[in-house]
């Protein structure tokens, strides 16, 4: 695991019994480990503390990567193993625990199969509870000596012993068939927001200062959309699997990657402005590496850097898309409007989505006057995002829904077009 130490610089354990143990200093870069849902998936974690309270946390993201697995990848029976869930985490909790005729560890099935637990058998205890008594106290040794018996179970889980007949088949990692028991096959909220953040906070986190850089009042601004606004819209648009999204100004990435892997949709970006073009090929990079360690898979990413308005992949891809993102909360009237004709190429029933409308007035009346305007083949809904939904703003706000619909605007170009020939041949008599 890659850590920035700009901002990772105290020691945040020690050793209560012995004070001279200098093994827990910033200095001797103190670690553990944490095994994931996947075989040969495992990750070290550095055991120190952010210098600001604000910046990443490695045992705070541990204790939820954790808490996630435990939650979302293990039947009842297999948690009674690890112990109980801290009342904090509990209390935010969207979905019950996973229920699946997955090896029962217990014992009480028929079909449940041996688990090979190392000489030291750390059943029995409540490690989670031992754990979070380590982190109150930061007690080093008791935190490493907990970690390691936590992730002998889990590794105990994901590699069943081997049959004694050589042509029988191996026994499956039992993390990775939990995820065949999630309702309708979909990836619960709890694993979706931990993978996205973990992805964030290694890729994007370390470059926020740069990020930050920007030109006052121009297009070239970076913003963020928070990852429960993304999901609203992909709900919107009843994003799925076979769709193809595009994201015009997608900045690091966030939402191209989100909507990939909450959908397995094909999916688009371009962007403009290097630093945030840079990080977003690195998240995606460290999105698919997430979801490998999750037991995941996510649709295909496509990014470019570059300008919107001459990339000929645009240009390829807009007569396919489904549904387009445009975060021109802060476009500038030039870029808009430059933005407009290339929505001509869209098939019906695509759907722009942005934080600002493409047109004059929302639910206007088609008249004679605006009725050959390139925005009439649009659709247009206004919809509320709540507070918390964007990087640039506490509060919430309005994003529009622009539907293509070219059949509903053929009919009514077609009366207009009738009403003038009446009138003209009126006026030769």
């Amino acid at each position: 695991m890659q850590i920035s130490f700009e901002f990772i610089l105290i020691a945040d354990f020690k050793n209560l019994d012995d004070s001279s143990d200098t093994s827990f200093e910033a200095e001797s870069y103190p670690a553990t480990e944490l095994e994931y849902p996947n075989s040969n998936a495992c990750e070290t974690y550095y055991i120190l503390a952010p210098k600001d309270p604000d910046h990443y946390n490695p045992i705070m993201c541990l204790e939820q990567s954790l808490y996630t697995i435990f939650e979302c990848y293990l039947t009842p029976a297999q948690q009674a193993l690890f112990g109980t869930l801290p009342t904090d985490f509990l209390q935010d909790v969207d979905n019950t625990p996973p229920s699946s005729p997955l090896t029962q560890l217990s014992g009480d099935s028929e079909h449940s199969s041996p688990v090979n637990f190392p000489s030291y058998d750390p059943r029995g205890m409540n490690h989670l509870r031992i754990l979070q008594r380590s982190i109150r106290r930061r007690d080093g040794p008791l935190f490493l000596s907990t970690m390691q018996n936590i992730n002998q179970l889990l590794r105990a889980l994901k590699y069943p012993p081997l049959p004694s007949d050589p042509f029988t088949s191996s026994p499956p990692n039992v993390l990775i068939e939990a995820i065949k028991s999630w309702p309708s096959s979909e990836i619960p909220n709890r694993v979706l927001m931990r993978i996205i953040d973990e992805t964030y906070q290694r890729s994007v986190g370390p470059h926020a200062l740069k990020l930050n850089r920007y030109e006052a009042f121009s297009s070239e601004v970076y913003g963020e959309l928070m990852p429960s606004f993304t999901s609203d819209i992909i709900a919107a648009t009843r994003l799925h699997k076979d769709s193809l999204f595009m994201d015009l100004g997608c900045g690091v990435g966030n939402v191209l990657v989100q909507a990939s892997l909450e959908t397995c949709c094909r999916s688009y970006g371009i962007e403009v402005m290097p630093t945030p073009a840079e990080v977003g090929r690195e998240q995606l990079r460290q999105m698919k590496k997430r979801c490998r360690m999750w037991g995941l898979s996510m649709g295909e990413v496509e990014l470019e850097e570059g300008d919107m308005l001459t990339s000929r992949r645009v240009t390829e891809l807009l007569p396919q898309a489904d549904v387009v993102l445009v975060n021109n909360k802060v476009f500038q009237q030039s870029l808009n409007e430059a933005l407009r004709p290339r929505f001509l190429d869209l098939k019906e029933g695509a759907i722009v989505v942005s934080l600002k409308p493409f047109v004059s007035s929302l639910n206007a009346r088609v008249t004679e006057r605006n009725v050959d305007d390139i925005s009439a083949i649009f659709d247009v809904s206004e919809r509320p995002y709540r507070s918390g939904s964007v990087s640039w703003g506490s509060g919430g706000g309005s994003y529009y829904l622009h539907r293509v619909d070219r059949e509903g605007y053929a009919v009514i170009k077609q009366q207009f077009e009738n009403q003038r020939a009446r009138s003209a041949r009126a006026s030769r008599r």
